[in-house]
C-alpha cells in the first residue's frame, strides 16, 4: 500500500484542515460540510494525475481539437454518515463515477469494546474499474477495512484509492497489515499518534458525523 500525505507541502488543503479542526470555526455545521467538500475536491485532482487517459477529437466552433479524457471507469464508494461532504467534494470532479454506499458504525459494550455494525451497503459492479472509498477519519480502521471487504464482494478493481482526511498512525498501520496489496493507495492529509480509549484520535477534531449534520441520540 502506498501511503500519500497532502499535507508535507504546503496548499490551500491545510488551511481548509485546519479550519474543520477549530473548534470555534467547526461549529458551523454548513461550514464544516463545505470545507470537507473542498478537500474532498483537492484530493480528487491530486488522484486523477495516477489515472489512465485517452486521446479524443473534439469539434469546437471552429475545427478539430486533441483532448485527453480519462479512459478509467471510476466508482466512489463512501462510509455514511460522516463521509458524504468529502464524497460530494470527489463526486464535483468525478461527475461520471458511480457510486457506492456503505452504512456502518460502532456498537459499544463493556470497557469501551466496540463492535463495527453494517446496516446498509449498495454499490454497483466494480470489477476492472477504479474505486475511490472515502472517510472523513480513519481511528482504528476496522469500519473502513469492513467496507473495503465488503465492496470486494461486487469485483475486483484494477486500482483502489482510499482517501481520509485525519488519520491515525495506529490505523494507517493496521491498513497497511490488512491491505497491504500494491493496488492501493492511500491518501491523507494529517496523521496524528494518539488514540483515546474509546479510539477517538487526538488531537483529530471530534466526531465528524455530528459537526457535519448535528448530535444523534
Amino acid at each position: 500500500m502506498t501511503i500519500i500525505n497532502l499535507s508535507d507541502g504546503n496548499s490551500v488543503l491545510n488551511q481548509y484542515l485546519a479550519e474543520i479542526r477549530d473548534k470555534d470555526i467547526q461549529k458551523n455545521h454548513m461550514r464544516f460540510r463545505r470545507n470537507l467538500e473542498r478537500m474532498g475536491e483537492i484530493f480528487a485532482y491530486e488522484i486523477s494525475k495516477k489515472l489512465n487517459y485517452k486521446t479524443v477529437e473534439v469539434t469546437t466552433p471552429l475545427g478539430i481539437a486533441q483532448s485527453r479524457v480519462l479512459a478509467d471507469e471510476i466508482v466512489l464508494g463512501t462510509i455514511m454518515r460522516a463521509g458524504l461532504p468529502l464524497h460530494n467534494g470527489l463526486l464535483n470532479y468525478f461527475d461520471n463515477a458511480q457510486n457506492a454506499f456503505v452504512a456502518a458504525f460502532r456498537k459499544y459494550g463493556k470497557d469501551n469494546k466496540f463492535d463495527i455494525k453494517m446496516e446498509y451497503f449498495t454499490s454497483p459492479a466494480i470489477d476492472g474499474k477504479v474505486l475511490i472509498l472515502a472517510d472523513t477519519m480513519l481511528a482504528p480502521g476496522a469500519s473502513l477495512v469492513l467496507a473495503y471487504q465488503k465492496l470486494m464482494e461486487k469485483g475486483t478493481p484494477v486500482h483502489t484509492h482510499i482517501v481520509c482526511p485525519i488519520s491515525s498512525s495506529y490505523g494507517v498501520e493496521y491498513l497497511s497489515k490488512t491491505l497491504p496489496h500494491k493496488s492501493i493507495t492511500y491518501w491523507t492529509a494529517a496523521i496524528d499518534e494518539e488514540l483515546t480509549n474509546k479510539s477517538y484520535i487526538v488531537p483529530g477534531l471530534g466526531d465528524a458525523g455530528d459537526l457535519a449534520f448535528g448530535d444523534k441520540l
